[in-house]
């Protein structure tokens, strides 16, 4: 069916994904009044702009086996170091920001050398980071920290028009955290060596790519990421807690997979990440439209929703696994046979 159809297996999870995405909306649309206005759409946006950044951040590192359960954290950690330099140190904005991005970036850093040089699993590794980072959370206050800081305030209050609608600064800092995305995975070598490493990580370091100096960078991408959505986080609380995000890193992966990359690497696009956070967002929508549902359905689909993606991932990777050792065994077959002899009249 798929030969017939032109499609390479390692786009089809991404179709299912935008296939899944215009279904939901159009089932909200046809169900709920004011579900198909502009507004509702540009929401999906201004609510989940921290989480797209996340899952820009998260791509990278599922693209190359690996996992990052630190990001959550590091999103209270920064709203923390931020709300506190700002409220209580009276610090700049100007110098507040720069400081909040070094906090998930140098974790990051951390995480990665220990996971090259140590030849430790992501898992625990970031788990550790996961723990670490909540445990200065709650260093710096146990409470939460009100910002009334003008420039905090600006960028969490100002909207951009668009039309009859309007969108926040945050949505276009994750756009433009896309952007930057699309362009490493996919025009560069660095985005090349993630592929590389997500396919055979043997392989990439037989042909000489910078393995190690790679996942280096993935993991300090991904904490800059986490620390960038945190301050995104701070602008739409307006305030720093050590239990913001509290759960924040299983949504990430979980909208990172629905959105068809693959959890042992190597297949997956950044635009379909932002389309399974799309999808989560949908799902929200649908049950603050319905009214009498309770907030925990959210988890429910969402977790039926990975497990479906889950199941449908491993049935492509193993019939992929499978036309490939058909097509090796033709090709034995094919090298071993010995010519035909004709005789002759």
């Amino acid at each position: 069916m798929l030969k017939r159809l032109n499609i390479n297996y390692k786009h089809l999870p991404i179709l299912v994904t935008v296939g899944l995405f215009i279904l939901m909306y159009i089932f909200g649309s046809m169900r709920y009044t004011g579900f198909m206005s502009s507004q509702v759409f540009l929401n999906l946006f201004i609510n989940n702009a921290f989480l797209i950044i996340l899952a820009v951040g998260m791509t990278f590192v599922i693209l190359t086996g690996g996992i990052d359960l630190s990001v959550g954290s590091v999103i209270a950690l920064t709203s923390m170091v931020a709300a506190d330099l700002i409220m209580n140190a009276q610090l700049s904005p100007w110098l507040v920001i720069p400081i909040s991005l070094l906090v998930g970036t140098t974790l990051g850093l951390i995480n990665g050398c220990i996971i090259h040089f140590f030849n430790i699993q992501p898992f625990i590794v970031t788990l550790a980071g996961l723990f670490l980072a909540r445990g200065l959370a709650y260093l710096i206050n146990i409470e939460s920290i009100a910002i009334t800081d003008p420039f905090f305030d600006f960028m969490a209050k100002t909207r951009i028009p668009i039309g009859d609608s309007f969108i926040s600064i945050s949505v276009v800092i994750a756009l433009v955290v896309v952007l930057i995305g699309v362009y490493l995975a996919h025009y560069t070598n660095f985005g090349r060596t993630v592929y590389a490493i997500g396919g055979s990580e043997q392989s990439a370091v037989l042909m000489g790519l910078p393995v190690g100096r790679t996942k280096i960078l993935i993991y300090t991408f991904s904490g800059f990421c986490a620390s960038l959505a945190g301050l995104v986080f701070t602008f739409y609380m307006l305030s720093g807690y050590a239990l913001h995000a509290n759960g924040m890193e299983l949504d990430v992966i979980a909208s990172v997979v629905i959105g068809g990359t693959l959890l042992t690497g190597g297949v997956g696009y950044v635009a379909g990440s932002v389309i399974g956070v799309l999808i989560l967002g949908v799902i929200q929508t649908i049950i603050i439209f319905e009214g009498t549902l309770s907030s925990w359905w959210t988890k429910i689909a969402i977790g039926v929703l990975v497990l479906a993606f889950i199941v449908f991932q491993r049935i492509l990777v193993v019939r992929s696994n499978v036309k490939k050792a058909a097509g090796a065994n033709n090709v034995d077959i094919k090298e071993s046979s010995p010519p035909l002899k004709t005789k002759s009249m």
